[in-house]
């Protein structure tokens, strides 16, 4: 492959293509394959540093891209987001996931969770990333270095997903996210848009119904793309709806959130409207609040089966 003449593939990461299944038996799910331990409610938090030993037994695809960052903007104080042109026109990706990604002369792999919907990158050949500013080495390099042209690798993977087929049985979604966990449900929300814009234009795509975003942050200002958030929820009323809930707030709320906004933690009140048999959750955030969220669910009588998740470490 033409990318490994020029990134280093870790031993690790090389060697998974010989453990996962072919892509035919991948597309069969339809909404998402297990996530961690969600079969059993075992959610026992085990912090390791390295994205590749973490997601070991995940799905990867066997494509590696080479991509060129087109745009770089400043998406909070500690938060870049990145638009990468993609060169392999066979690289896909399912709303949710996330890429490995490759830096020239860093041997340490970046995980980073897809922001952009897959639609984007079926109509321009790109996708965007949003990135916390940390001293690992990928984020770190992504503020210091990145640069417009600058050229990476990235290969997708990630058993956290929403891909439903166009004969599915409708079900409603609830979103729930912390911090920086809003970028593989953004994912989800924007391939949603495009499913009701489908529906819209006549298209006898799947037929999605409710969704739900409940989204906590410790302020305001670090709820992430909460603009295009409620600009999704003005475009499609009755058909997506949000909630931010921020836990220290210290400033004033500017006036046109001030609708949108719960002081404290998500709660099982917040929860407990939502539930449905035909309503699937996906949770994405630290470890302790998908743990304290899954409990609340679990508490509510929702199934096991439909809720999913993806911790970010």
């Amino acid at each position: 492959m033409v990318c490994a003449a020029i990134f280093a593939i870790p031993p690790l990461l090389r060697g998974t293509a010989g453990v996962i299944p072919g892509c035919s038996s991948f597309l069969r799910p339809k909404y998402a394959v297990l996530c961690y331990c969600t079969v059993n409610g075992n959610m026992k938090s085990r912090r390791r540093s390295d994205h590749l030993e973490r997601t070991a037994n995940d799905f990867r695809q066997e494509i590696i891209s080479k991509a060129k960052v087109c745009g770089i903007t400043s998406e909070s104080e500690m938060v870049k987001r990145l638009r990468l042109a993609v060169t392999e026109k066979e690289f896909t990706f399912k709303a949710g996931q996330w890429v490995d990604f490759f830096i020239p002369g860093i041997a340490v792999v970046g995980g980073f969770s897809i922001c952009s919907s897959p639609g984007l990158l079926e109509q321009k050949g790109e996708l965007e990333l949003a990135v916390k500013r940390t001293t690992h080495p990928p984020a770190h390099w992504v503020h210091t270095q990145c640069a417009l042209n600058s050229e990476v690798a990235l290969r997708v993977g990630g058993n956290f997903f929403f891909d439903p087929d166009p004969t599915d049985t409708p079900v409603d979604l609830v979103l729930i996210a912390g911090g920086v966990g809003i970028n593989p449900l953004f994912s989800i929300l924007l391939h949603v848009t495009d499913l009701h814009r489908k529906q819209e234009k006549g298209g006898t795509g799947y037929q999605i119904g409710m969704t739900n975003l409940l989204y906590s942050a410790k302020n305001t200002d670090e709820l992430l793309f909460r603009k295009h958030i409620l600009a999704l929820t003005n475009a499609f009323p009755g058909k997506i709806t949000c909630s931010f809930h921020v836990t220290q707030q210290s400033s004033e709320i500017c006036e046109n959130l001030q609708p949108y906004i719960k002081e404290g933690r998500i709660s099982g009140k917040d929860l407990e409207k939502y539930i449905s048999e035909k309503t699937l959750w996906y949770i994405c955030g630290p470890p302790p609040m998908i743990e304290s969220i899954s409990k609340l669910l679990e508490n509510l009588g929702v199934a096991q089966k439909n809720i999913f998740f993806e911790k970010w470490w």
